[in-house]
This record gives structure tokens, C-alpha cells and sequence, in this order.
């Protein structure tokens, strides 16, 4: 028997023992085919850099691809986590809400000691608190949330403003006390924040004469007459079978005609930039777009160009508008079609790309018809300066073009002879073989050949800007919102799209914040900045870094009083990092608009969020708070939603506080005529129905309230400079709202105990039923504008009341005698109950009918002076 329990062990244990020696064998073959791998790489292998790291590559082969996912993206690695935001009017609210608990302490204990704490006074203290309960606002939270539910459906519905979708339900009033807009310039989508990314054309300055808009049918005509004189000489010289080789001569320059310093131009733009033509044919069925080869007449009218910069097709497109039309273009050669439809052949010998350093880029090209080689260039006026030839009016029209808000290229050329070329290529091919410091060599060769340059031509391009961009920023700086403009873009684009918009005007002066990467340099620059006043600001990314690093708060507290600031080449990191700074340091109430993924940190970092949803890209308008669709939408949303917002959700608050004071005033009277006696002076149905039922629907009716139509609050934006300052909800405010309780409550109570002496088992009923007409008069006191469902809400709610007199009138009585209540419903339906109820309503509300009136007459608000 243990022999065959043994065996039966062995047995089990089979399994196990071969899944181990399988995957020994495994182990083995894997380790055995990676050595192998690596030793037929060892003989076959180059050693490249990427990254500036060594890699080992094998020529045709791809081992791996290493992607960045999860959290080492960089869209994730710029976005941070979002924040529960919270508007500045619940912060408020909670403030005078602490206040309100701590009064509600006070009057309890102040209760308890008049009552001489005898017997159980914690007892007694805590009865107290009970029926003083009714000053903390317990309905205050749900009728702000029920009425900022209601702004977000007024937002949606508004058919000024379409497509506007409000994503949150917590901070619609921030819209009407905001006092820092920071806006991105451009994004990835096809609606920008300010600009629409697409532009035009607008200047061509050929140093004597400029050319506009109205001008461009000269230019197209003086092409139309070189380029004919050139076809007809062409084919009277059409004996010639070989083309000749143009060499540089040194006779004497003689000087151009306007003709063909035009001509060069129109040629040089036409020819110097990485664009190519695409032409599409639509498919009959299913609608898709194929490309397709181009044919030998280039007659296909569905002809659109690619580019990786929008400014290279906009000069593109006007070389076309004005005759001379790029119609196909590869790798070695691009085709243009004159004016009188002959196509010139141009071989690409060298092409030298556009980069962030040399803000140039540059193409040599050789004509098919005349072998002449030619070096094109445009590029940046600071970069092209040094490079063409001596002139006197360059800087000055570069700075007049600025000045109107165009974006300008300098485009200039250099004719080459074989010899020189075939000079500059064996020397450029060597720099690009060398191992070490290639780009420095490479970059070496080419500023070689950009000396003395002939300077051809200056551009200016228009960014075209989003419909009423204009009015609109002009609008927000006179409602006194400060506009901070960050993008990633060059400080030349930066400062141009900051003028083309008028967010800086062009009377204001406007200091460049020069880079600095010490703190010695930065106290200099700060020092220059602060002896400017009311001036623009202008600085870039790495310059902003090196000033909070050293002096946060001194360039900060500079940068707040500027009109307007511009931030280049920002990364999404110093966006957010700047709303921070703006929040930390001012206190003030900021917003961040923006339509791309690279804003989203700054939407979700600022108090109030605002993405524009184009139809590319969504990541800004599902982070932001508000999501619209145009910018010039913002104006409408601040300056009647956001005022609307505020006015009413104060004016709100502010009622149920006092609904609350009031009805606490009373009780606390009343317990003071019957001996400091905790007993409550209404019960039962009476407490519930009068936060709900009995004054619910006129106190929310309240979100219908507006003090200026939205037509006056867009033509005059300086009244929502008052909303910034906090004046409508605020201790001042609260106090006058205190005082008012307690008058009304003292006037109910002492009224109804005055003038119903006689009849005090009434006293329940004739107080309650003037309190209700109370508050009926004071919703009617506060409103400002009258709108139907206001009126209803009205009626309504004395409708409720007047029906519960008769099948309620057992909650009515101070106690019950046997079964029966002390309410007769015959007493409340004689004269003498109606005028003294209406007498203590009247002396209760008349007086501040009449405090109100003279306020309005001797010291009127701001917006009562215009819709007078």
C-alpha cells in the first residue's frame, strides 16, 4: 500500500515537472535568438544619432517604434488636473451665512440670560436655537442652484448668441465680474480664438512706389505687358536650339523700370516658398476626393495649394490673381503658367526650409528656357536687413506696414553663375557629410551666399481676424476688462495680430520687454519699463520665466496696470501659470478663453473657462465653463448674461436672508412679551408653507429681474464696471437688509399685539396674514422690471394663502380648546380684521416705498440715469 501511494505521488507531480522543464525550453530559444539577432546586426549595422543619442539602425529594417502614450504625451504633460470652481458669490454668501450662524448664537444666549437661566437653561438654550433656526437660509442653496439652472437655459436659448453651450451650473454669475481676460491668438481649430489663421494680401512695396488693394489691377497688367514682350522675343529668337547660359557681367547697373522691378517680384514671390498645387476630382457616387495627376494644359479649375504656413499660399494666391499661377510642382521642378497661358519650367536645385532661428528660408532654382540659376530669399526684416543690399527706406515702410497691423516679408534675390554654384554645392554637400558640428558648418555655407542680396520687394499680409473682433475687444476695454493676449507665436506675429485687432491701439506706445536670462538684465528692464507710462507690454516666454523667478511681484504689480498685455511664444504650462500668478497676486476675479488643446490648461486654471468649438478640435470647449462658437459672442455673454447673472442671484440671496430674518425677528419678539417663554409662535404647516408655497414663486420669480434691457448694456459696457466692484452684494448691503428685517418684524408683531388686544387668540392669524402681504410687497419693492410670469407668481401665492385661511384655520390658533381651534373663519372676512391687517402691512412697507423713492430721486444708480 505505500509503495502504490508513492507511485500515485510521482504520478501527480508529472505535470508539474514538465511545464517547468517547458519553460526552461522557452527561456533557452528566446536568449539563443536574441544573441543571434544581435550578432548579424553587429556586421550590418550604422550608428546614428537620435535625439543626440546613439542608436544602432540597420538599412531597410525597422526593429521598433517607441511611442509616447498614456501620461508622456504631451498634450497630457501640458494639461493639469481641473479644479472645482467656485464663484465669488458663494463665497460671499458663505460669509454672511457664518455671520448669520453666529447671530442666531448670540440672540439665543442674550434669551436665555434675560430669561435668568433658571431652571434647565441649556435646555431652554437649545429650544432657543430651534426657533431662531429660521435665520440660517436653509432654502437659500437650493433656490441659487434652481435659478442658476435657469441662466444656463437662458444662455442656450439666446438666438444672439448660437450654438453657446453652458457646461456648468455652478459659476454663471463670475460672467458679470470679471476683470482679466486672457485670450489665445490662434489654435488648431478652424475657428480661432481672435484670428481666423487665413490670410491676404494686402501691400506690396517696391521701395518707390506701393501697391494696395485698389492698386493690384496695375500689377496685373504690367505682367501681362513683360510677360508678352518676353513670349514674342522668345519666339523671335527661336532659331537658337540651345538655351544660353546667362553670366554676370561688370558693366555698370543700369537702372530698372517699374515694369520689371515688378515682374522680378511677382516672379520671386511666385517662386520662392514650399507650396504645391493640388487638384481634386470629386467621384460622382460616393462623394469622395481623389487626387489626381495633372494634365498637360493644367485646365483643371478645382486647383487648391498645400502649405505648411497659411502665409505662403496667401502670396501664392495673389501671384495667381495677378497672372502668374503655380500650376504643378515636385521634387526637383515646379511649372508656372503666364498670363498668356505658356508654361515656364523651373528646376529646384536647393531649397533651404524656414526655421524658428533664421526666420528666412530660401530656393535656388534654375529657368528651363534660359539656364540662368537664381537664389531667392524672404524672410523677417530683422533677418534680412544684414543681408541685402544698402537702402534707405526698408526699416521705415517695414515699421509703417506694422503699424497697420500686416504681418511683412522682405523678399530678396542674387543671380548665380555655374561656376559659383557648382562652388556653393560642393561646399554645402560637405558640410552635411561632417560628423561633427554639422548644422553649425551647414548654416556656414549658406550665410556665404546671403551677402549683398538685391532687394526686391516688401509683402505685407493681413491675418484676418474673426468677424467683429474689433468692436468687441473695444467693447471689454470699456466695461474695464484688462486683456492679456497669450500665444505660442513669434513676437512679431504676437505684436501684429495684437494691432491688426486694436487690442493695442495705434497711438499707444508699446515697450518690448528685450530677452533677458540674468537677474542683472531683468532689473534693468523692469527699471526702463516703470519709468513708461500707459503703455502696451510686449514680452516672450523666456523673458516672463526670468522675471518671476527674481522679481514676481514687483513685474507683476508693472504688468496689472498696463491696458494691455502680449505674451509670445508661451507654453501651455505658462499659460495656466500666468492666471495663477494674475489671481494670487490682484485677488480679482480672471478668465481664459481659448479653442485649442493647448489652452486647456489655462481654461481650466482661470475662475470662469470659455472654449470656441470650431470644427477640428473640441478639447477647449469641453474643459471650458462656456463653450461658444464666435468670439465676438463673448461680448453679449458678459455684458447682459453675466449681469443678469450677478444682479439677480445677489439681489436673490439677499431676499431669502431677509425672508429668514423677518419671521426670526418675530418670534424673538414674541417670546420677549411672554417671558423670554420658548414657545413658538407658529406651527405645523404654517412654518413649511411659508418658504415654499406662500413665498416661493414671487422671491424665485426674482431670476426675471433685469435693471437695463441688453441692448443698453451692450451700447454702454462702462456699466459693468460697477459689477466688479461687488456693490450689490456685499456687508453693506446685508446690513440694510438686517435693519429692514428688523423693522418689519418688530412693525408685524408689536402691530398685531397693539391692535388686536381685545381679539388676542387672533394674534396668529392677523400676524402671519400680514407677513405674507410683506413679503408679497417687498418682491414688488425690489424688482426693477416687471415681466408677466412675475405677476402670476403674485397671485398665485396669495391665491394659496387666502385658500388655506379656510381649509387650514386649525394651524391658525396660538393652542387648541378641546377639539376646536381659536381661528373663527367669520372674523377674518369683517372690515375690521382687512383694514388693521392692511394698517400694519402699510406702516410695515409704506416707509420704505418712500426711502426708495427719495434714493432714486437724489442719488439714482448708474443705470436709472439711462433708462430714464
Amino acid at each position: 500500500m505505500k509503495a502504490h501511494a508513492e507511485i500515485n505521488l510521482l504520478v501527480s507531480k508529472v505535470p508539474q515537472v514538465l511545464l517547468f522543464f517547458l519553460c526552461i525550453t522557452c527561456c533557452l530559444i528566446v536568449i539563443t535568438c536574441r544573441f543571434l539577432i544581435l550578432l548579424s546586426y553587429s556586421s550590418s549595422t550604422h550608428l546614428v544619432k537620435i535625439h543626440n543619442q546613439p542608436f544602432l539602425f540597420s538599412p531597410g529594417t525597422v526593429i521598433g517604434v517607441v511611442i509616447y502614450t498614456g501620461k508622456e504625451t504631451r498634450s497630457v504633460m501640458n494639461t493639469s488636473n481641473p479644479k472645482n470652481k467656485v464663484g465669488l458669490l458663494d463665497l460671499e454668501l458663505n460669509q454672511l451665512t457664518k455671520a448669520l450662524f453666529l447671530a442666531l448664537v448670540a440672540l439665543s444666549v442674550v434669551m436665555v440670560t434675560l430669561q435668568g437661566f433658571v431652571g434647565p437653561w441649556y435646555r431652554n438654550l437649545f429650544r432657543f436655537l430651534l426657533l431662531f433656526s429660521y435665520i440660517i437660509p436653509i432654502s437659500l442653496r437650493v433656490n441659487l442652484d434652481m435659478g442658476k439652472a435657469a441662466y444656463g437655459w437662458m444662455i442656450m436659448k439666446d438666438d444672439n448668441i448660437p450654438g453657446t453651450v453652458v457646461r456648468t451650473s455652478t459659476i454663471p454669475e463670475e460672467l458679470g465680474r470679471l476683470v482679466y481676460l486672457l485670450t489665445d491668438k490662434t489654435g488648431t481649430c478652424c475657428y480661432r480664438t481672435l484670428t481666423q489663421n487665413e490670410m491676404i494680401f494686402k501691400r506690396l512695396h517696391l521701395g518707390t512706389v506701393s501697391y494696395g488693394t485698389d492698386t493690384m489691377d496695375e500689377i496685373q497688367s504690367h505682367i501681362i505687358n513683360s510677360y508678352s514682350q518676353m513670349h514674342s522675343q522668345s519666339s523671335g529668337n527661336s532659331t537658337s536650339s540651345t538655351p544660353s547660359r546667362k553670366v554676370q557681367s561688370s558693366a555698370p547697373k543700369v537702372r530698372k523700370t517699374v515694369s520689371s522691378r515688378i515682374h522680378e517680384a511677382v516672379k520671386a514671390i511666385a517662386l520662392c516658398h514650399n507650396v504645391t498645387p493640388v487638384y481634386e476630382s470629386h467621384a460622382g457616387v460616393s462623394g469622395e476626393t481623389e487626387y489626381a495627376e495633372v494634365d498637360q494644359n493644367f485646365s483643371d479649375e478645382n486647383r487648391t495649394y498645400q502649405a505648411s504656413s497659411p502665409d505662403e499660399v496667401a502670396l501664392v494666391q495673389w501671384t495667381e490673381s495677378v497672372g502668374l499661377t503655380l500650376v504643378n510642382r515636385d521634387l526637383t521642378s515646379m511649372q508656372l503658367k503666364s498670363p498668356g497661358g505658356q508654361i515656364l519650367t523651373y528646376y529646384i536645385l536647393q531649397v533651404f526650409p524656414f526655421t524658428s532661428e533664421s526666420k528666412r528660408m530660401g530656393i535656388i532654382v534654375r529657368d528651363e528656357s534660359t539656364g540662368e540659376i537664381t537664389f531667392y530669399m524672404k524672410g523677417a526684416d530683422v533677418a534680412m536687413s544684414t543681408i541685402v543690399q544698402y537702402n534707405d527706406w526698408l526699416e521705415e515702410e517695414c515699421g509703417n506696414m506694422a503699424r497697420e497691423g500686416l504681418r511683412t516679408l522682405v523678399v530678396a534675390k542674387k543671380s548665380l553663375t555655374e561656376e559659383q554654384y557648382q562652388d556653393f554645392e560642393n561646399r554645402y554637400n560637405q558640410a552635411k557629410l561632417s560628423i561633427h558640428d554639422r548644422a553649425l558648418k551647414v548654416a556656414a555655407v549658406v550665410e556665404s551666399l546671403e551677402r549683398e542680396m538685391e532687394l526686391l520687394c516688401l509683402t505685407g499680409v493681413e491675418d484676418q481676424l474673426q468677424a467683429d473682433v474689433r468692436p468687441t475687444l473695444e467693447m471689454l476695454r470699456n466695461a474695464g476688462i484688462k486683456i492679456w493676449m497669450l500665444t505660442g507665436d513669434k513676437l512679431e506675429t504676437a505684436t501684429c495680430i495684437a494691432k491688426s485687432s486694436h487690442l493695442v491701439s495705434r497711438t499707444q506706445d508699446i515697450h518690448i520687454f528685450r530677452p533677458v536670462i540674468s537677474r542683472g538684465e531683468a532689473h534693468l528692464e523692469l527699471n526702463a519699463f516703470r519709468r513708461k507710462h500707459d503703455c502696451a507690454l510686449v514680452i516672450s516666454g523666456d523673458s516672463l520665466e526670468v522675471c518671476l523667478k527674481y522679481y514676481e511681484h514687483e513685474f507683476v504689480e508693472l504688468a496689472c496696470q498696463c491696458p494691455a498685455v502680449v505674451c509670445c511664444r508661451c507654453s501651455p504650462t505658462q499659460k495656466a501659470h500666468i492666471v495663477k500668478l494674475l489671481q494670487h497676486h490682484t485677488g480679482k476675479r480672471t478668465c481664459a478663453i481659448g479653442d485649442g488643446g493647448n489652452d486647456v490648461s489655462m481654461i481650466q486654471a482661470a475662475d470662469c473657462g470659455i472654449g470656441i468649438e470650431g470644427k477640428e478640435g473640441k478639447q477647449a470647449s469641453l474643459a471650458a465653463d462656456f463653450s461658444i462658437t464666435q468670439f465676438k459672442h463673448i461680448g453679449r455673454l458678459l455684458m447682459v448674461h453675466g449681469r443678469n447673472s450677478y444682479k439677480r442671484s445677489a439681489a436673490l440671496g439677499q431676499f431669502v436672508m431677509h425672508r429668514g430674518l423677518i419671521i426670526s425677528t418675530m418670534q424673538a419678539v414674541f417670546s420677549s412679551v411672554f417671558y423670554f417663554a420658548s414657545i413658538p409662535l407658529y406651527q405645523g404647516f404654517l412654518m413649511v408653507g411659508y418658504a415654499t408655497i406662500y413665498t416661493m414663486f414671487p422671491v424665485f420669480s426674482l431670476v426675471l429681474d433685469q435693471d437695463v434691457k441688453p441692448e443698453m448694456a451692450l451700447l454702454y459696457p462702462e456699466l459693468y464696471k460697477d459689477l466688479t466692484k461687488g456693490r450689490s452684494l456685499s456687508f453693506k448691503t446685508f446690513l440694510i437688509w438686517v435693519l429692514i428685517s428688523i423693522y418689519q418684524g418688530g412693525i408685524l408683531m408689536y402691530g398685531a399685539l397693539l391692535l388686536f388686544e381685545s381679539e388676542f387668540v387672533h394674534v396668529v392669524a392677523i400676524s402671519f396674514t400680514a407677513l405674507i402681504l410683506t413679503e408679497l410687497l417687498m418682491v414688488a419693492l425690489t424688482i426693477r422690471t416687471w415681466h408677466w410670469l412675475m405677476v402670476v407668481a403674485e397671485f398665485f401665492s396669495l391665491g394659496c394663502y387666502v385658500a388655506s385661511l379656510a381649509f387650514l384655520n386649525e394651524y391658525f390658533g396660538i393652542g387648541r380648546v378641546s377639539f376646536g381651534a381659536f381661528l373663527d373663519v367669520a372674523f377674518i372676512t369683517t372690515v375690521t380684521f382687512l383694514w388693521k391687517v392692511s394698517a400694519i402691512t402699510v406702516v410695515s412697507c409704506l416707509p420704505l416705498y418712500i426711502l426708495k423713492y427719495l434714493k432714486r430721486k437724489f442719488s439714482p444708480p448708474s443705470y436709472s440715469k439711462l433708462t430714464s
